[in-house]
């Protein structure tokens, strides 16, 4: 809220601040790879929130339209929220196959719970930001529906300029601070309380970004975590094994699940290029000037960092399993990745998959000397690259070619 974020919340956020590094404490020396992001629904999000203090809507998940109507009962609410449960933003605009508009539906009578929940269990919600066919629904949350007399924005999240969390708050209207400390100073103290358990929540389950939006004031004056949104550093997951245990991938393609079983990360495109890189920012590079050039990028396929023989051989499997893929340019910077591994991999991989589709090849960094030795003496149809210019217009024109 507003006012929660100056005065007595101020002197919290600040105690909080000076407490977090030893709250974290050291980590212990492991080697990390980068992995896929976490997903979570919002019923796994909220359940978290709740186990460690912090005040959201009482709800219940239901698979099946009978469920949702026996939880609609047990609510006992004036008015209840019955809300799809689906990764993707936009569901209360959404629509979906069965012909129901609206991913998100209040009512005051259960039976329209029941109603609402058969149009929706077993249906695809399309929004904005699902594919064109929408996703399945295979939970709803039945919600209390609770009044909000001021909504606000609040936010912890990491920031590398600070070195560590910061804290984000925006009013959206309301009563300013001076009002709402002489008309009902409680609230401050109340609100500073569920920013002090929320900013414990952040450093307990390794969050990068927590965002709750709402947060807000009900009419008899109880600060609610309305909507949330959370977002896991990767690397905690030793450590955090019950939430990663919570990963809902059911909403992925296949090939992503197959990547991310070797620590790959996968996006599916639209071309016929495929790209085979180490890190997003290349990823978005090798995208890009491959458009540039006139061509299409298939796919992106993300190495990461700690990368082995085996899962190069992996990905091209996956990329090569892709019958829209017509090339493949490999884009490595070795910095932390050693090219020399890379190019072990690549000339296994060739020889083994009996790749039939040309093969641009371009390595920078670490070991890439004996790297370019490998692929010149395997004897095998590898086109080299000077840079990253070079190899994207030689993959554009072995595909022209053809």
């Amino acid at each position: 809220m507003a006012a929660p974020l100056a005065g007595q919340a101020g002197t919290v956020l600040r105690d909080l601040a000076l407490r977090s590094a030893r709250l974290r404490g050291p980590f212990p020396t492991v080697q990390l790879t980068p992995r896929r992001w976490l997903n979570l629904q919002e019923y796994q999000s909220k359940k978290i929130m709740a186990d460690h203090g912090v005040t959201v809507q009482r709800f219940f998940v239901a698979d099946s339209a009978n469920d949702a109507l026996e939880a609609a009962h047990r609510l006992k609410a004036k008015e209840i929220v019955l809300k799809a449960q689906i990764l993707a933003g936009g569901r209360g605009k959404g629509i979906f196959n069965s012909g129901l508009k609206g991913g998100v539906h209040l009512t005051k009578d259960p039976k329209t719970v029941e109603q609402l929940a058969k149009q929706m269990i077993g249906y695809n919600l399309s929004t904005k930001q699902t594919p064109k066919d929408g996703v399945t629904v295979k939970k709803v949350m039945v919600a209390e529906a609770l009044d909000i007399l001021r909504e606000t924005y609040f936010a912890i999240l990491m920031d590398r300029a600070c070195n560590g969390p910061v804290m984000v708050g925006s009013p959206q209207g309301g009563v300013d601070i001076e009002e709402v400390a002489v008309t009902s100073p409680e609230l401050i103290f109340k609100a500073a309380d569920q920013i002090k358990k929320l900013y414990n929540l952040f450093l307990k389950i390794d969050a990068t970004q927590v965002e709750v939006n709402p947060f807000g004031e009900t009419p008899e004056g109880q600060v609610v975590c309305f909507d949330a949104k959370i977002n896991f550093d990767d690397n905690a997951e030793f450590r955090q094994k019950e939430i990663f245990a919570m990963d809902d991938k059911s909403e992925n393609e296949p090939i992503e699940n197959e990547a991310a079983k070797y620590d790959l990360k996968y996006i599916g495109l639209d071309g016929n290029i495929a790209c085979f890189v180490n890190g997003a920012g290349l990823a978005m590079a090798t995208c890009d000037i491959i458009s540039l050039n006139g061509g299409k990028p298939a796919n992106f396929l993300d190495l990461g960092g700690g990368v082995k023989e085996a899962q190069v051989y992996q990905a091209f499997k996956l990329l090569t399993a892709d019958p829209k893929v017509e090339a493949i340019l490999v884009n490595i910077f070795g910095g932390i990745v050693n090219c020399a591994i890379i190019a072990n991999g690549i000339t296994k991989a060739c020889q083994e998959l009996e790749l039939k589709v040309p093969l641009v090849v371009r390595l920078e960094g670490t070991n890439v000397q004996e790297a370019q030795r490998i692929l010149s003496e395997s004897g095998l149809p590898i086109t080299s690259a000077n840079d990253l210019e070079d190899a994207a217009k030689k993959a554009v024109a072995s595909v022209a070619k053809k």
